[in-house]
């Protein structure tokens, strides 16, 4: 079966949407985007899928990899999946949490080399 960003977002509250959105607008700045729907997420891929979007009700869960781990009030989750990357784990309420802190991260993580 297809999925599709719809399938990910019909259900959930307006402020999933806005919050998708806003997101998607903001990693076009990256340059090459690609989007691809799984059963349960939606993968955001440059050479390599560097972040999923795990949608919620009311909010996204957002992961990503880095070569670093962060640490901070924001990340819920860091697991090490490797010597050198780890899967951090970022809940999205308001499209105002895009921020240049964490458009900086998705940025490395845009740009890590597999």
């Amino acid at each position: 079966m297809e999925y599709t960003e719809a399938d990910h977002l019909a259900t959930k509250e307006p402020v999933v949407n806005v919050i998708f959105d806003a997101l998607i607008e903001k990693l076009h700045a990256f340059g090459k985007l690609k989007i691809e729907p799984k059963k349960t997420s939606i993968h955001l891929v440059n050479r390599f899928a560097f972040a999923g979007v795990y949608t919620r009700k009311h909010y996204i869960n957002l992961e990503f990899q880095l070569s670093h781990k962060l640490i901070g009030k924001r990340i819920l989750k860091v697991q090490q999946v490797s010597a050198n990357r780890f899967h951090h784990t970022v809940k999205i309420s308001s499209a105002k949490e895009l921020d240049r802190e964490l458009l900086r991260w998705l940025k490395d993580a845009y740009d890590l080399k597999k």
